[in-house]
Order: structure tokens, then C-alpha cells, then sequence
């Protein structure tokens, strides 16, 4: 799809597009998860500007599956996934091997750590809404079942991506103080 002009002004009395050329209300279900999908897509971008090279090409990666979700959910009843399993079995394993680095958590973990570690746990939040999203559409419509594993996954490899980061700086986790 080009995009060939930005303000189309078909929106203005709040209901827009869908990739098939149906109308619908822009707080509509699907929209409501391509919002939280396309914000996600934002704030690893944001954690991109002060990421390593390390893993700037993993993120960047995750960066295209997210317009490859964005696209699948701009269609209704798609027929040809464009977010293929093989994805989530990336995730999986570079869940496991970056997990092999770190210490085991023995608390809850305060957000933070240093600047890239706190924007890795802003977008592992707002992934966990995008997936609270995608559940919702699921319960009223006909959903791939790789876009929601994925989306599971990806907290998950956000979380110690976040921790990793930290650690390969030097900096420290703060732990929950149940004594608080």
C-alpha cells in the first residue's frame, strides 16, 4: 500500500478505513488495537535512540512485525497471514538465551534501571494493553492465532531485554520492597 496522501479529511466525522474499503467508527475494536499496536511500534522506536547496536536489528525487526500485525488487523477475515509462526519462535529462543545471562529474579522488579531499560519496560507495558486489545477483538471477530502469541511473547522478551540492558551497563535493578 502507498500512502500517496496524509490528510484525506475522510475521518473527520470520526470514522475511517479499513484495509478492505469498509467503514468503521474510529473507536472501534480493531482500531483500538491498531492504536495500541502502531503506539507499541512507537515506543520501541523510542528505546531505539539510546539502544545498543547490539540489539538495534532485533528491535528494528520486531519494528516491521508489528506493521505486518498493523497490516493483517487492517483487513477483516484475512486470508494469507502476513505475521508468520517463525516469528514467535525467534522471540522464544532469544527469550531463552538472553534469560541465560541474567541472574534469577528472586522479586518483583521496579521499572527503571537506567534510560533504555525504563523505555524497554514503557513499551513491554504498552504491549501487554496492545495484547488486552487484541483479546477483546478475538472475543467478537476472527483472529490469526500467531498475532496474540506474538504479542504475549513479545512482553516477555521486552521484560529481559530490559534487564539485560541494564545489566550489560553496570546499572542496578531496583527490587519490590514488600516491607513498604
Amino acid at each position: 500500500m502507498r500512502i500517496t496522501k496524509v490528510t484525506t479529511k475522510t475521518g473527520d466525522q470520526g470514522d475511517t478505513t479499513l484495509g478492505d474499503g469498509s467503514r468503521v467508527s474510529k473507536d472501534n475494536a480493531r482500531i483500538q488495537c491498531l492504536g495500541s499496536i502502531d503506539e507499541l511500534n512507537a515506543s520501541i522506536g523510542l528505546a531505539l535512540v539510546t539502544s545498543t547496536e547490539d540489539h538495534a536489528a532485533e528491535l528494528e525487526s520486531i519494528q516491521n512485525d508489528l506493521l505486518n500485525i498493523g497490516g493483517e488487523l487492517s483487513i477483516p477475515l484475512v486470508e494469507k497471514p502476513l505475521l508468520h509462526a517463525d516469528r514467535v519462535d525467534f522471540l522464544e529462543k532469544r527469550i531463552e538465551s538472553i534469560n541465560k545471562q541474567l541472574l534469577p529474579l528472586e522479586e518483583f522488579i521496579i521499572p527503571g534501571g537506567n534510560e533504555t531499560g525504563a523505555r524497554l519496560h514503557v513499551a513491554r507495558s504498552i504491549c501487554r494493553r496492545a495484547e488486552r486489545n487484541l483479546v477483546s477483538l478475538k472475543n467478537t471477530e476472527k483472529l490469526s492465532t500467531n498475532i496474540l502469541k506474538y504479542l504475549n511473547r513479545l512482553s516477555d522478551y521486552l521484560f529481559v531485554l530490559a534487564r539485560l540492558v541494564i545489566d550489560i551497563t553496570g546499572d542496578k535493578e531496583t527490587q519490590w520492597d514488600r516491607s513498604d
